[in-house]
């Protein structure tokens, strides 16, 4: 007993689930089992693989040294082991089929199945009858199965391929089953098997209902009505020849319901008198069904004749009154069908097999009646050719094949375990652990495979929603006026199935625009069809209505902006991604609403040169001389228009981050420059006033939330004494203030004098010759550190360029730094990390204090700048990246740090600005909310189900940065 105990330990620690049976069953096996346990416990289910082997090794105990002595047949049935009980019984009464899976091709299932039942390819009919050929046909199609599922579950074949085999070894088997069919009944017909659903688009399940349809025709000079009878007693044989039980139990359900009348009609017919029906009475739901029709057994000739003549019928389908909404109609039934049945439905349920299919095939006979190349019968060939074709998004239709071939794998795994027809997730956790293991889901099988399975759904729901649904965002707009097409609640549905999160609120925007019979509201009935698919690409499409609601009741009575949305597509396009991506663009539009205009192109979106920004700056000071407050609202205005603009660049990758932050910093030295001489206009000149930008500003790396870090520096005109010269500075400095920051609708900015000498406590202006004497005698390291971004923003030229020569020694020491002083910086840097990051912050998602954020990169180029840049004039720069490359090129620093480091820079800054962009309010920390976090990525190009792959590249990006960090500023 302690050595069963000690063994079930063992096993229970490599991975077995129940220790205790799997060390009973290793005893029981007669045989030394260790060199196959390590190989067991990498399989879906170790303890049924387990099970299957030692029953099968006691039914053929050869087996274990054949294993021994071939790795790759060892891999193969173990793999099959682990995820088919049935297979591995399958196996225990037939162990010779063992050696197939030596075998790489077991060449043609039609010969093979053929020769099973003993008739030769090309023979009338089986030697043998009985139940003897049925039994034969069933074992020698499940050894295809098994040779097919080991492939499968060792990768060597592809979905597609184990899709396509299953449907050529069902086509193989119902030409079997129909020379059975032929020892019973005199067969003087030609009788074609015409393969439908799934087996017809040749992507099979592994265990299926097998639809087909019957034609036949008689042979020459023979009597219709006579062949028909003959044809159909055929055809029900053959049938049964599948579906009836054996010792080998049966095969699949033949399922002919899709012939025309369905089960109430007459199981075979002629090829005339199929296509008179369909052309006379057939419903919409059959020519989809025939979309997937192919000759699959029996006389092929005829089978292609019936393939090529429902074709044109097929095509031609979509020109039927009412086309779309049968099709629609059709697919709610499905649907209500579904709902009985659970929400774990992976065929039938929300976001199931179904909608991808449904949605495919509708596009497919929308558009395929013009273009030829949608004609195909398999979803993935049909959907890519749609993406190719440009009707479905190529995202989108990455994410309907990325969720199909997911949930078509999940299904043939179900189906593999008891070789049974299912559909349905299971709850069990142990069913659910195999399922993941299977799948190659290790660490936590059982939540990455639900968590997988639910995010795939819900993907194949949303864009199923959009592709299907997308007809109806009509009759949703007009709502009011036709309240018979689509119900309020019906209209919700299909809302909230778009995304939208209010469906009950969107659909109050929408009657509020589309009401009427104003032309206003005509347009606007024209527009929102579109405009709602459009918003619902977006990150938050309830914003996004909710934006051009306000947007239009301010414009809506203005004759161009309508006109505009309705004739340029791409405004109306960006328009909507815009609204529906940032709160902050919104708020700029909400107050500037004729800046629509300028989202008609790329050109109208680039980014302008400061020359003319301060050209029209300075030309608005003029125009209100004499009247300050009036003239710098004008220049704030003018702020506003072209901060939407760059946003607008932002949102929809235009601009890179160091274009943004090139943008928003000359931006503010232009405002600064303009205020500054409305604030001159009412002081009087007596003295010389330069503006130095400092912090992000200096870098010329502002962030939509930056405030203006500035320095103000003075020197008297000739004549003027000091004091009077000081009061005068010190009034412009603070009338300037005053003017930025006067209530408006227009975003503030925040003059930040703080890093002047003696910051808060010192004199807000000095002369230049104070500042001479301060930094002289008082400064400290971090001033010069922060001087390393000092440079001339507004104001006096030559004053300016006179304070940076000044700080030049300061911050560009010859002899670089003492060792003291480094370590001064590496201490008030790594208290600042201790000290500076806010409560409750997590500090591996803080962008600007966290561990690789801005902080740390800015903190390398700063202390490389302090160090080297008095003997290199090329470091000589204030802005970050420019430092770092400019160290690559001295050789202090190498490519692939300054790579590392840059990376996270760019990343941790475009976050931020990110945060401004969609928040509308400025944030240094990556949320905590899923639903901001997933917007934020959005934002910043991931796809609907990519938060956690932003939140994995983020701490990736800055793990890696901080190692840099700690080798190259702390020297660890």
């Amino acid at each position: 007993m302690p050595r069963i105990e000690s063994t079930a330990a063992r096993l229970a620690k490599l991975g077995f689930a129940d220790g205790a049976r799997a060390a009973q069953l290793v005893r029981h096996a007669g045989a030394e089992l260790d060199d196959l346990l390590e190989s067991l416990v990498t399989v879906a289910d170790p303890d049924e693989a387990l099970a299957a082997l030692t029953r099968l090794a006691e039914r053929e105990p050869a087996v274990l040294d054949t294993l021994r002595g071939d790795e790759g047949l060892k891999t193969r049935l173990l793999a099959v082991l682990g995820v088919s009980a049935a297979l591995g019984e399958h196996l225990v009464r037939h162990p010779g089929q063992v050696a197939l899976l030596a075998e790489p091709h077991l060449g043609s299932p039609r010969e093979a199945l053929l020769r099973a039942v003993g008739a030769e390819p090309g023979a009338a009919e089986p030697r043998a009858t009985g139940e003897k050929p049925l039994v034969a046909l069933r074992t020698a199609y499940r050894g295809r199965v098994l040779h097919l599922a080991a492939r499968d579950r060792t990768g060597q074949a592809t979905l597609n391929d184990v899709m396509a085999e299953l449907s050529d070894l069902a086509g193989a088997a119902l030409e079997a089953a129909l020379a059975i069919a032929r020892t019973e009944v005199d067969d003087d017909v030609r009788l074609a098997i015409i393969g439908m659903g799934k087996c017809g688009a040749r992507e099979l399940n592994y265990i299926s209902d097998v639809d087909v349809i019957f034609v036949a025709e008689p042979r020459e000079g023979a009597d219709e009505t006579k062949a028909l009878r003959t044809a159909t007693r055929l055809a029900q044989a053959m049938m049964r020849a599948c579906t009836v039980t054996t010792s080998e139990g049966s095969l699949w359900e033949v399922d002919a319901g899709l012939r025309p009348e369905g089960r109430s009609g007459p199981l075979v017919r002629t090829l005339g008198s199929h296509l008179a029906y369909y052309r006379r009475w057939a419903k919409t739901w059959e020519f989809q069904a025939l979309l997937k029709a192919r000759p699959v057994a029996g006389d092929l000739e005829l089978g292609a004749a019936y393939v090529e003549a429902v074709n044109d019928l097929v095509w031609s389908a979509a020109t039927r009154p009412n086309f779309v909404e049968d099709v629609q109609a059709m697919r709610r039934r499905v649907e209500a069908h579904a709902r009985a049945e659970g929400e774990r439905q992976l065929k039938l349920g929300p976001g199931g097999l179904r909608d991808i299919e449904f949605a495919v095939q509708l596009l497919q006979l929308v558009h395929g009646r013009l273009d030829p190349l949608l004609r195909r019968r398999a979803t993935l060939p049909a959907l890519a050719a749609l993406s190719r074709g440009g009707y479905v998004a190529r995202e989108d239709a990455r994410g309907l094949a990325e969720a199909y071939s997911f949930l078509r794998q999940v299904e043939h795994l179900l189906q593999l375990h008891r070789l049974r027809r299912t559909h349905t997730v299971p709850a069990e956790a142990a069913d659910l652990r195999r399922l993941g293991r299977a799948l190659g889901m290790q660490a936590d099988p059982v939540g990455e495979f639900t968590e997988r399975w639910r995010r795939h759904a819900m993907e194949a729901r949303r864009l199923h929603e959009k592709l299907f649904y997308r007809p109806l965002l009509q009759a949703v707009s007009r709502l009011q006026e036709s309240e018979a097409r689509l119900s309020a609640t019906a209209a919700k549905a299909r809302l909230e199935a778009l995304g939208y999160v209010d469906p009950a609120g969107a659909l109050r925007h929408i009657a509020n625009l589309s009401s009427g019979v104003s032309r206003r509201a005509a347009i606007q009935r024209t527009l929102l069809p579109v405009m709602l698919g459009w918003f619902a690409d977006a990150p938050d499409p309830d914003a996004a209505l909710l934006g051009f609601r306000q947007v239009s009741d301010k414009l809506g009575s203005t004759p161009w902006y309508l006109r505009l949305l309705r004739d340029e597509t791409a405004v109306a396009a960006r328009m909507a991604r815009v609204l529906g991506t940032s709160r902050y663009a919104t708020g700029l539009l909400m107050h500037a609403p004729d800046a629509v205009a300028m989202l008609g192109s790329d050109e109208e979106l680039a980014v302008r040169a400061p020359e003319s920004l301060l050209g029209e700056a300075s030309a608005a000071v003029s125009r209100h001389a004499g009247d300050a407050e009036t003239a710098v609202a004008a220049v704030r205005a003018l702020r506003r228009k072209e901060l939407f603009r760059t946003a607008v660049a932002d949102i929809s990758g235009l601009a890179d981050i160091e274009t943004v932050g090139c943008a928003l910093s000359s931006l503010t030295d232009v405002t600064l420059q303009a205020a500054l001489d409305a604030a001159l206009g009412t002081t009087g000149r007596v003295t010389s006033f330069a503006i130095i930008a400092m912090g992000r500003l200096g870098g010329m790396e502002c962030s939509y939330a930056s405030d203006a870090d500035v320095m103000f520096v003075h020197s008297p005109l000739p004549g003027v004494e000091e004091r009077e010269a000081t009061d005068a500075a010190f009034a412009v400095a603070n009338e300037l203030r005053r003017l930025l920051s006067l209530p408006a609708p227009d975003p503030p900015l925040i003059i930040d004098p703080d890093l002047r000498p003696e910051g808060r406590q010192g004199p807000l202006v000095r002369t230049l010759a104070s500042y001479r004497a301060y930094y002289a005698r008082w400064s400290s390291p971090w001033e010069s550190q922060a001087l390393l971004r000092a440079r001339f923003s507004a104001g006096d030229p030559e004053l300016g360029r006179a304070f940076t020569a000044t700080i030049d020694e300061l911050r560009y020491p010859r002899g670089g730094l003492h060792d003291d002083a480094v370590r001064e910086i590496r201490r008030l840097k790594a208290r600042m990390e201790a000290e500076r990051l806010p409560r409750g912050a997590d500090p591996g998602l803080h962008t600007k204090l966290g561990p690789g954020g801005l902080s740390d990169v800015e903190w390398v180029a700063q202390l490389l700048q302090l160090r080297h840049a008095g003997t290199l004039p090329s470091l000589r720069t204030t802005r970050t990246l420019d430092a770092l490359r400019a160290a690559v090129a001295e050789d202090l620093l190498a490519p692939a740090d300054e790579a590392v480091l840059a990376e996270a820079w760019r990343f941790a800054s475009r976050i931020r600005d990110a945060i401004m962009l969609v928040k509308g309010r400025p944030g240094d920390s990556v949320p905590r909310d899923s639903g901001e976090r997933r917007m934020i990525a959005r934002t910043l190009g991931y796809p609907p189900d990519g938060s956690e792959d932003f939140l994995d590249d983020y701490r990736r990006v800055t793990r890696r940065a901080r190692q840099v960090v700690d080798r190259v500023f702390y020297g660890a």
